[in-house]
């Protein structure tokens, strides 16, 4: 019974000459609550800043650099979360040509903060050769670069073939990080003692695995605690720098994704691929940023494509386009100088880096190297055996081994470079891009018809 004496009826009106009961029992009303802070907070918050991600949808060498770089004119932050100086971009500004590996291309606003995150493996000494600031909280040392040379070696002997790496270390000391006997910069700046017991425990973790493996152990250490003390001002806790970042007054923060979406280790062209996650999760797991604080995600395309190394390449043009395309492009890799093989758009490789990435939007570059072809021919669907194939496949002896159906359309035989709107550009080549956006269903927000930061015409 209430306290008071009254009861409670099934319509949860108070009288006291009716009462309701449940199995034999008064059911009582309940007090309507009056809304309250405690409450309040428990509708979920809007994120009030997010991450603009820039990400390469081929293999590499696309111009995410070019696109940064616009981009980060107006960013407070500049994010680098993955990968090692095996990447390499390329910026140019009033005719001047930087190239960048580890630091973010953000880094020539010098109003923005470059951070760099926990999910890249840094080589002090590359890093430190590129600038004096930097924030970080990875680790290569010269013996992963070693390790990797060798490897590369051993693979070629065995099997005929290597993975056409960098040999800088990456996919070594990735290795390390997932055998959990990694060196990460908290230790480094920690104490030294400790680090180096955990230094030579791990070089000699290498030695005997590769007994060709010569690190001067002693040498490095000693550069190491000089490294430590330049590295020690530069570097925070990266979770939460970026959540204050993220939650804290109106900010513009930018994520440079390194090498590309068919590189990435679950989701590329496997085993021809890097160490990292390349695509839109890497972002998360290399920053310590929730999904829910990812904003838009621009996938850059090359108006061809190209690939560097081995592996399967079925748009490539082993003839006289791919030497065409390739000097004109001058398509030498930033990091390892390799000439890149060449061929034409591959739109079904680009749409599953969609599906894995979902892109706002693409920024096309390149697209000024068609200038002269008189036809251009893009990949639009791979048939195996004369069936045609569903969907990108995962198995790289099936890669190698599918047809690609073309489409050919017309060139436009003249010069896009002194084009600076999409109205400019030869109708041929609206033509071309609205091809790409149409098969894509993703809008086309840039076009590069050159170098420098003015090339990059913005449509929308």
């Amino acid at each position: 019974m209430a306290s008071d004496g009254n009861m409670a009826n099934v319509n949860g009106r108070d009288t006291s000459s009716s009462a309701a009961t449940l199995n034999g029992e008064p059911v009582v009303k309940r007090p309507r609550e009056s809304p309250s802070r405690e409450n309040l907070l428990r509708v979920p918050k809007e994120p009030k800043n997010k991450v603009t991600v820039v990400l390469g949808a081929q293999w590499g060498d696309e111009g995410k650099g070019k696109v940064v770089d616009l981009l980060a004119m107006d960013a407070d932050i500049v994010c680098r979360c993955q990968g090692g100086n095996n990447a390499g971009h390329t910026v140019v500004v009033d005719s001047v040509e930087y190239d960048f590996h580890l630091l973010p291309s953000g880094v020539l606003n010098k109003k923005a903060v470059s951070f760099i995150g926990n999910g890249v493996v840094v080589h002090l000494p590359g890093l430190f050769g590129e600038a004096e600031k930097n924030l970080q909280k990875g680790k290569v040392f010269n013996f992963h670069q070693a390790v990797d040379g060798i490897q590369e070696q051993q693979r070629q002997q065995q099997e005929g073939k290597n993975l056409g790496t960098t040999k800088k270390g990456i996919g070594p000391a990735y290795s390390s990080k997932a055998a959990r006997n990694g060196l990460r910069v908290c230790d480094l700046i920690a104490d030294f003692n400790v680090f180096k017991d955990k230094f030579r425990m791990l070089a000699e973790h290498f030695q005997t695995m590769y007994p060709n493996l010569n690190v001067d152990i002693d040498g490095e250490l000693e550069q190491l605690k000089i490294d430590a003390e330049r590295l020690r001002p530069l570097v925070t806790d990266g979770v939460y720098f970026m959540h204050e970042a993220l939650n804290g007054p109106s900010k513009k923060i930018l994520v440079e994704g390194a090498n590309a979406a068919l590189l990435d280790i679950d989701f590329g062209t496997y085993p021809f691929v890097t160490s990292s996650n390349c695509t839109v999760g890497g972002v998360c797991t290399g920053l310590g940023v929730p999904p829910s604080y990812v904003g838009r995600v621009y996938g850059v395309v090359k108006a061809y494509t190209t690939r560097v190394g081995v592996g399967a390449f079925p748009t490539e043009q082993d003839n006289e386009i791919g030497d065409l395309l390739q000097s004109r492009g001058r398509e030498f890799g930033v990091t390892t100088g390799r000439r890149r093989r060449c061929g034409w758009l591959d739109l079904i490789l680009v749409r599953y880096a969609h599906m894995v990435n979902g892109f706002s939007a693409i920024a096309l570059t390149k697209l000024d190297i068609l200038d002269t072809l008189t036809e251009i021919k893009v990949g639009v669907a791979y048939t195996i055996d004369g069936e045609p194939l569903p969907s990108f496949p995962a198995n790289m002896d099936v890669l190698m081994r599918v047809s690609v159906e073309y489409k050919t359309l017309p060139g436009w035989r003249c010069s896009t470079e002194a084009a600076r709107s999409f109205e400019e550009l030869p109708a041929k080549a609206q033509d071309y891009i609205r091809f790409i956006e149409d098969f894509l269903e993703v809008p086309v927000k840039w076009v590069g018809v050159g170098k420098s930061r003015e090339s990059m015409i913005k449509l929308y």
